[in-house]
């Protein structure tokens, strides 16, 4: 989103008299919290200044850019591979590019990590450390680092068959520097399927085997190995349950403790396309129980792990400090992603959440925040004593440097409306009716819209039935 004029205020409209305080430490009687911060530059020459070029987000240098790729840490760097085309600003052949970041927030652009072959396109995977060098293909002093991936044959596709798609494998042994291509790929072959892809491999500490799980269509399928290069089928998962208004694809398995117990439970995601709650793309998620070889669950309704429409691909990072379960995703929706009004890049991922699980009201449910290192990048700019109004009585707040900033606020259980506009008349409404315990953006008048149909049709609206506190944390 772009917003034309540097000065941006925002007022907010209440339906009845609501006291406002801030959910910060360090202002915990002010009603509301604008944490500013410059423009995050990394080693490259871009400085980000482009119109639209979020500042908190990563996005690659230039080009096109899709899905989270190969996350993983190793030796205090987390790795970003993503999928990648370094010739254009649409979508084309495949690559993975690459990025680190000591701290999830500053990135440092590597080189192209791994490039089409013979084989096919590289489309998504993920990336695991080989530490006790079960696939022979390091040391155990110096563990390979392993990428599983899809190959994506488009000769075979255009040529009418169903198996153009497999799974290969690449190593490093310098930490993720440069990459060799594994002479037996591919290493799991297609025996007709048509959506064949997105291997997400971990370590499992039960079982003392590696696991993949990767989509077939509609459906997941889970595999065993003792080397991450020979493969066993053990079990599928989904045909008849969870939402399928579109292909399944981008999955990840992880355990997590609930909270306040001793309880574990599995978490499986499912990213489709389409059939999202508000359009386009999505990711749905499966809480039950996996035993190395097959996932269970009893859930019966379809659950999201939001239902924003600019999040989509969203896969964990292996190995993190503390056993962390960090979440990136793509901020993009492909009903409209080849056509945002960028010009020398294309597309974001999400800001890195902390994900952990809670059972309200009976009922497992996934919950995310921003990891906690974005705490640490803000400097309080604007704040303010508690404030009383009365019924739709407006409060505006003018900052010059809004579209760089945090805005936090607690508020009661009310209906509330947060409207952020300036002089042009654009807008972005935030709205929050509790009766029926749901939120709704409204993006239809928030600068330039038009550039595809979708994005700015309609409101998007989600429901919150679990929320029972007597006030809500606001953060936008």
């Amino acid at each position: 989103m772009k917003f034309t004029n540097k000065i941006l205020p925002f007022y907010l409209v209440f339906g009845a008299s609501l006291f406002l305080f801030s959910c910060k430490k360090e202002a915990e009687n002010g009603v509301i919290t604008i944490a500013s911060s410059e423009s995050i530059k990394t080693d490259s020459t871009v400085q980000y200044k482009e119109p639209y070029r979020p500042q908190f987000h990563f996005s690659p240098e230039k080009k096109w850019m899709n899905d989270p790729n190969g996350m993983v840490f190793y030796k205090g760097i987390y790795h970003l591979f993503y999928q990648y085309y370094p010739d254009d600003i649409v979508w084309g052949p495949m690559h993975w590019g690459h990025a680190t970041s000591t701290d999830l927030i500053h990135w440092t652009h590597k080189k192209i990590a791994l490039f089409p072959d013979k084989l096919g396109m590289i489309f998504s995977g993920s990336a695991v450390v080989d530490l006790k060098n079960t696939s022979g293909l390091g040391t155990k002093e110096n563990p390979p680092m392993i990428a599983i991936f899809t190959y994506h044959d488009m000769a075979g596709e255009k040529a009418g068959r169903t198996n153009y798609q497999t799974q290969g494998l690449a190593y490093s042994r310098d930490e993720g520097e440069t990459w060799v291509k594994y002479d037996g790929n591919p290493i799991v072959k297609n025996s007709g399927m048509k959506d064949f892809r997105d291997p997400k491999v971990f370590w499992n500490t039960d079982s003392n085997l590696w696991n993949m799980v990767l989509v077939a269509g509609d459906h997941a399928q889970f595999y065993t190995s003792e080397n991450l290069i020979s493969w066993t089928l053990e079990s599928e998962f989904g045909k008849n349950i969870g939402a399928h208004g579109g292909v399944w694809e981008c999955p990840d398995i992880f355990k997590l403790k609930v909270a306040d117990t001793n309880e574990e439970k599995w978490v499986l995601l499912i990213s489709i396309n389409p059939g999202a709650p508000n359009g386009g793309s999505g990711t749905q998620y499966f809480v039950g129980d996996f035993d190395g070889e097959s996932f269970k669950t009893t859930q019966k309704d379809i659950k999201w792990i939001d239902n924003g429409a600019d999040n989509y691909a969203g896969v964990t990072y292996n190995n993190t400090p503390d056993n962390k379960r960090i979440f990136i995703g793509w901020m993009s929706n492909w009903s409209y992603a080849r056509d945002t009004p960028t010009k020398n890049w294309r597309s974001a991922m999400t800001l890195p959440r902390e994900l952990s699980l809670a059972k309200i009201n009976g009922d497992y449910i996934l919950k995310n925040a921003p990891v906690e290192q974005f705490k640490k990048q803000g400097t309080t700019a604007f704040s303010k004593d508690e404030i009383i109004l009365k019924a739709n009585q407006k409060t505006t707040v003018d900052y010059q440097y809004l579209n760089q900033s945090v805005v936090q606020l607690n508020a009661k259980n009310k209906n509330l409306k947060l409207v952020f506009s300036n002089e042009v008349k654009d807008s972005l409404v935030i709205n929050y009716d509790a009766k029926l315990k749901t939120f709704a953006i409204d993006r239809t008048h928030s600068g330039i819209v038009n550039f595809e149909k979708s994005f700015g049709e309609k409101i998007h609206n989600t429901k919150i039935p679990n929320i029972r506190t007597e006030t809500i944390d606001y953060q936008s």
